[in-house]
This record gives structure tokens, sequence and C-alpha cells, in this order.
């Protein structure tokens, strides 16, 4: 791996990972500034593969590669296999940062999947020191990210963690009444951070990308098929042993890239997929999801009985506001019952013994 110390990167290669409807097409647009990728329609096919596109953000000449969802449980092998290929291809030699998209309403199953195979077919250093959590559809959020980091769910928590505790949000979607000029502004900003955390990322590392031995063997194939296309453009009339200038090889750079063909990857040696959670169940960030939380810790802890005003007032004080305190009132309510419906049975099996 190289090992050089970069104070400000001016060239960014940045690999989109994650499952389908993580928001990745947006979140290219959105760092892009500009409709670069169009979003896959519901029903389609994961069938194009890899994608990359460029533009000057913040200063830096930044290139973003969307890369379909590798764990499709629907894949055939040989297709999963071009999927890879197309993405190591065009992100060779070695990006600077993997960006995995996780939207905050579904749980993260999927993504630990992404993790597991990023790790097993590029080496542990890939994801922990060079991919980043990625949290899209931050808009819906009624508070920041931040204020939310606290109350992440245990698989959030070791999402983030396995990625060095690296994470950031961008907005991918609509953004209610507020005006576009003010909300674009400042999905600007929030891009600005995300590029100084892929730096910050970069210098911690100490490597000016991300490379191992088999980012080496595509950037080998890919620059092999530059110069048999220099060669077909001179009419082949370069010696075999004579090297192109860089200046032609870089015009025939994205073409190669394209042609590679698929590498001698073992996919039976990458994690397999498996089925995700089912839909019933509720999201953890929604009202439900800490409803049921509440519910099962009521049926686990025996010792809250005489507990019900503290307990409705903690999540009173979670919740805030009037949706708080109305929630609050039933917990109290809930926790009185539950004591209730207990003393008779206690009292009873004491008589019995």
């Amino acid at each position: 791996m190289t090992s050089d110390n970069p104070t400000s990167q001016k060239e960014l290669c940045l690999v989109l990972l994650g499952k389908r409807g993580a928001g990745k097409s947006t979140t290219g647009n959105t760092i892009l500034g500009r409709e670069a990728f169009l979003p896959q329609q519901p029903g389609s096919h994961d069938s194009q593969g890899s994608e990359k596109q460029c533009a000057t953000v913040a200063g830096r000449q930044v290139t973003v590669v969307e890369t379909p969802d590798w764990l499709g449980s629907e894949l055939p092998l040989e297709e999963r296999m071009r999927h890879i290929s197309s993405c190591l291809a065009l992100s060779a030699p070695g990006p600077q940062a993997f960006l995995l998209c996780v939207p905050l309403e579904t749980p993260p199953h999927r993504a630990l999947q992404h993790l597991a195979v990023l790790e097993t077919l590029l080496g542990p250093g890939a994801v922990r020191d060079h991919t980043l959590v990625l949290f899209t559809h931050t808009e819906q959020l009624g508070l920041g990210l931040e204020e939310q980091m606290s109350s992440l769910t245990p698989e959030l928590l070791e999402l983030v963690e396995s990625c060095g505790g690296r994470y950031h949000g961008l907005e991918t979607g609509g953004g209610g009444e507020e005006g576009e000029e003010k909300r674009r502004r400042r999905r600007r900003r929030r891009v600005e951070e995300l590029m100084e955390k892929v730096e910050e990322m970069l210098r911690e590392s100490g490597e000016e990308r991300y490379s191992c031995a088999l980012y080496l063997q595509v950037e080998e194939r890919v620059r092999g098929r530059q110069r048999e296309l220099v060669r077909e453009t001179r009419g082949g009339e370069t010696p075999l042993d004579e090297e192109p200038d860089e200046e032609e090889m870089e015009i025939v750079r994205e073409e190669a890239e394209r042609s590679v063909g698929d590498l001698d990857i073992d996919l039976e040696s990458l994690p397999s997929p498996s089925p995700s959670p089912s839909p019933s169940s509720p999201s953890p960030w929604s009202v439900q999801g800490w409803w049921e939380w509440l519910l099962g810790w009521l049926r686990a802890v025996p010792g809250l009985v005489g507990a019900e005003a503290l307990l409705g007032s903690v999540v009173g004080l979670v919740v805030g506001g009037p949706v708080g305190g109305m929630l609050g009132a039933t917990v109290r309510s809930l926790a009185t019952e539950v004591g209730r419906r207990k003393t008779p049975n206690t009292a009873a099996s004491k008589k019995h013994r």
C-alpha cells in the first residue's frame, strides 16, 4: 500500500456502496452538485454495473463511483462478478474512500453484510481505515444527526464502530417548505464537511488511497488494455516494447476501464447474502420502535412496580414536547396496571408455599 501523508487532496475518488434504495444515486448527485446519476426505478433489475461521474467540488476534482447492490439475492454469480469487477476497474488504482450509504429509517442488516464482503474482498484495512458510514435521507430527522447519535441501536453502533467511528449525514430528499436556495447552501456545506472528513481519514491512515493486491491486479489489467487501445489508435505501428506516453494513455483510460472484463475472484469465499429482517419489524427510529422497546422492558423487569412515575417521567423527557408528555402518561398508566396485576399473583404464590 502507498504511504504518502497528504495534507490536502486535490483529487478524490469515492465509491458508493449500499443496498438498493439506500440513496446512492441521489447521494452521488448531491456530492457532485448535478444530476449525474439516474435513480433506479422500483422493480428494475441491477444489470447496468457500476457508473463513474466526475465534477469539481470545493476546489477538488472528485470522482464518484456508484455501485449496484452486490448482495442482491436475485443476482446470479456471474452478474455479481461483473458488478464487482466493474467497481474495481472504475476505482483503480484505489479510491480514497468507500462511502457506505445507510438510510436512517431501515435496519442496518444489509449494510453490515456489505462491510463483511468488502473486508473479505479487499482486506480489513478497506473497512477499518477507508470506509465512512454515510447516513442518507437525514432530512427526515426532527433533530440533527449528531443529536440522534445518542439513541443509535446496537446494530447501528456496531456499523459505525466497524468503520473507525466515522460517519456523516446528507440530505438526499426534499426539504419540506424550506426555500430551495437555503436548502442548496446547507447541502453544499454538508458536502464540504464530508470532503474534509475524507481527507482527515486519509491523514490518519497515512495513505494517499486504499490499495491492495486485487487493486494492483486490476490496475495492471487496465493499463495493459490502455496500451492495446493506443496501439490500435496508431494503426498498430507502435512496437510492443514501446511504452505510450501518459497523455495518450489517459485519453483511452475510460474505455479501458469499461472493457477490462471479469476478474479472477472466488465469489464462493465471500459472505453469502442472508435474508433481511422482516419488513414488519419497526424502525428503531420510529415511535412504534420506542413503544415496543418500552413494552419489552416492562415485561422483563419485575422491579418496575412502584417506579411508574419515574419511568413515565423518563419517557417524557426522552421524547420531549407534547408527544412526550402524552407518551409518558400512557407509560405511567401501563406500568401501574402491570403492578396492580402482579401484586395479587405474588400474594397468591406466597399463600401456596
